[in-house]
């Protein structure tokens, strides 16, 4: 039930308390980025289609056993806490009416889809921002709502962006070896963070002004924005950025090394490099200050004996000996690391929430820390519907009889 406030959440917390957000794309970008504003305060309604195809999120990665016998992808139960969970058809005309009347009540609409989708609706901004003049409407999309016209109904995938926004040609080792993408959906989170950090910076004025406005958020520019000088390297030098492994393309050492029973992360400049050498036996002025040529003689001596000395000992005698000396160095974790690390355990980066589809689970936390307003979870991930009687009928005043007549029709 809402509090005395009106809100849904059943305790104010964070900094993002108040804040009013309706989600109704799927996936991965534009859903994730509305629920990080959930574990920050915001409360945040999520509409799925009452189809029973929903969202795909659901199914999309290992499996964690849920209590009706069903499946959950497990990056369904990490990423969608703290939201209630509707269906709605928003393509019909009653779904149309139903959703003007949840806008309204909202501070921010953030939605997926190919440009155009909600025009065929007659869910045009005009027609919403009409409905709620003070509206932050953030479209979240592969190529833009606006652009060449080739391009605006293709649709894109967490790949596809980082192909096309640059990332992919970067990564990776060089030719003939084949560009990589950055794993597990690196292009779709770096969307996300974009999508919320642009959203709340139109809330913002918003709150100064009263004004709605909206907010283009293009799968591809948000990866382009991540290439450093890359574009100003090519448009100044005619250079194009290519792919240099884990070296760093200009100084040395910044790799990944092999020690004896894992691998080792290492990066080293300026006063950093004068002490790996020394640490592992070199004299620093033979090699000046790191930023030599890679493939020099200098260089390659020095990688090779970097190399021998690491691969001699254990990865926690690499890491220990580098940071006594102030060089940064760490193991490249795992799953299983992570999780035993003392650390990640001061931190309570990983911690235990009650989830209504599979029970006690455990998995990340909230990041960052507020020293004030600090994030929490106040509930894990629930079932396609879950909160329809609660939206429908106790925030929009539905009775029993329209939500059943609703429901049989298939527009919740």
């Amino acid at each position: 039930m809402e509090r005395p406030d009106g809100s849904l959440v059943p305790e104010a917390f964070g900094p993002l308390e108040g804040v009013r957000i309706l989600s109704t794309g799927t996936l991965v970008a534009e859903p994730f980025a509305a629920h990080l504003a959930g574990a920050f305060g915001a409360e945040v309604i999520q509409v799925e289609h009452p189809s029973g195809t929903c969202d795909p999120w659901r199914r999309l990665d290992a499996a964690v056993e849920g209590h009706d016998g069903v499946a959950v992808a497990s990056s369904f139960v990490q990423e969608r806490r703290n939201a209630f969970y509707i269906t709605l058809d928003l393509s019909t005309p009653d779904g149309r009416e139903l959703f003007l009347r949840l806008v309204r009540s909202r501070d921010i609409w953030m939605e997926s889809s190919k440009p155009g989708t909600f025009d065929k609706w007659d869910l045009s901004d005009e027609v919403v921002l009409a409905a709620n003049p003070a509206l932050v409407i953030t479209h979240v999309s592969g190529y833009g709502q606006t652009g060449h016209p080739d391009y605006l109904g293709r649709a894109s995938y967490d790949m596809i962006g980082q192909a096309f926004g640059g990332l992919m040609y970067q990564t990776g080792f060089p030719d003939p070896e084949p560009p990589v993408r950055a794993a597990p959906y690196t292009g779709d989170y770096i969307t996300a963070l974009f999508a919320l950090w642009s959203s709340l910076a139109a809330y913002i004025h918003r709150q100064r002004t009263g004004q709605g406005q909206v907010v283009d958020v293009a799968q591809f520019e948000a990866v382009h924005q991540i290439l450093a000088g890359t574009m100003v390297q090519y448009f100044e030098n005619g250079t194009v950025r290519e792919r240099s492994g884990n070296r760093a393309p200009n100084f040395q050492p910044y790799d990944i090394f092999p020690a004896q029973d894992g691998w080792v992360a290492l990066g080293a400049t300026g006063p950093g490099f004068a002490r790996t050498c020394e640490l592992i036996g070199l004299d620093p002025d033979k090699y000046g200050s790191g930023a030599f040529e890679l493939t020099s003689a200098e260089g390659l001596e020095f990688d090779l004996q970097l190399r021998h000395w690491i691969a001699e000992r254990t990865v926690s005698d690499v890491v220990e000996a580098l940071n006594a000396a102030c060089v940064p160095c760490c193991p490249v974790m795992n799953s299983q690391s992570m999780a035993e690390d003392p650390h990640y355990q001061a931190r309570a980066v990983h911690t235990e929430w009650d989830d209504l589809q599979v029970g006690k689970v455990k998995g990340t936390g909230v990041a960052p820390k507020f020293s004030r307003t600090p994030g929490k979870i106040w509930r894990g991930s629930v079932a396609v519907g879950h909160d329809n009687d609660l939206i429908y009928r106790d925030m929009l005043g539905l009775s029993r009889a329209e939500l059943a007549d609703l429901k049989q029709r298939g527009i919740v």
